[in-house]
């Protein structure tokens, strides 16, 4: 889904997070897509466990105010976490935001290739242009900084890659120049595992099924609607939460994986478990994980009354 627009909430009593106070206490990580949405949300999570961040989007004014938040919740973790302005998609910006985040922050250990977008549409009704845009930000800037961040630091120092995927298995109507994309970055995190492990580099991913961020609130109404049918299309009856997303990826990029590699964790709730010959059960109990305390659900998600 797309990323969500940042929160105005007064100051928050700090992230709380699963993952032990200090675990990446003096590791630089990057997050892209760091301005809003699960990018945001991973941020903060990150920082509340001593990361030194570099935030990289598009939007500087979006950047700027998660800087401020970061700064506001998280005094412990300092005032280093740096902001830079990149288009993921344009090959020499990545090129020369990689090598001055290294230049500022003197390394990098951790990359979360979180930037991504799409709209929906069927697949007749997508022009090239289109088709182009989504595939080059989901899939071109996904390979373009993990490659920089590869190249640059991490073939000599170790690291580790998460990528975004999304709930592509049996396709993903209705959006499908994202699940080709999306896809095509599950391949490439395979192939690169392969290929740059020697190197003590390791490259997962996520994949977010019905994630409740606010970017849903950039969908049309068709579309919204349509969202708010699909929590009982999942096993646990619900959507997810930014911080069950922020989590799995946190856990990716830290110690307690260390010989994992090549692999996906789905964070949807069981959705690709779902079979149309077992009629899924009314939800009796559920138990939701929400560390954030800035996060604020999507107003579209919510029932029509009347």
């Amino acid at each position: 889904m797309p990323a969500a627009s940042s929160s105005t909430s007064p100051p928050s009593r700090g992230y709380r997070s699963v993952f032990r106070e200090g675990l990446f206490s003096g590791k630089v990580v990057i997050v892209t897509g760091a301005g809003s949405g699960l990018g945001r949300c991973t941020a903060h999570e990150l920082a509340s466990l001593g990361a030194t961040l570099a935030l990289v989007g598009r939007s500087e004014d979006k950047l700027k105010a998660v800087q401020a938040e970061l700064a506001t919740d998280h005094p412990s973790s300092g005032n280093g976490h740096k902001i830079y302005s990149c288009d993921i998609r344009n090959e020499q910006q990545v090129r020369e935001t990689i090598t001055s985040i290294i230049t500022d922050l003197g390394h990098v250990d951790g990359l979360f290739n979180c930037a991504g977008g799409q709209f929906p549409a069927r697949l007749e009704k997508i022009s090239l242009n289109g088709w182009d845009a989504v595939v080059r930000n989901n899939l071109h800037g996904t390979f373009l900084m993990s490659r920089e961040c590869y190249t640059q630091w991490m073939q000599h120092h170790g690291g580790a890659i998460v990528n975004m995927l999304a709930d592509i298995w049996g396709g993903m109507p209705g959006m499908g120049h994202s699940g080709a994309a999306r896809a095509g970055v599950w391949n490439f995190t395979e192939t690169a595992a392969c290929e740059w492990g020697h190197a003590g580099v390791r490259v997962n991913a996520v994949a977010p099924g019905w994630i409740a961020s606010a970017g849903m609130d950039s969908y049309n109404e068709e579309y919204q609607a349509l969202l708010r049918t699909l929590k009982h299309k999942v096993p646990l009856q619900r959507f997810g939460t930014e911080s069950e997303l922020a989590s799995a990826a946190v856990f990716l990029l830290s110690e307690a994986s260390a010989f994992i590699n090549g692999t996906v964790i789905r964070v949807d709730g069981g959705v690709p478990n779902a079979r149309h010959s077992w009629p899924l059960t009314e939800a009796q109990r559920t138990i939701e994980y929400n560390g954030f305390p800035r996060y604020q659900p999507p107003t579209g998600l919510q029932e029509q009354t009347g």
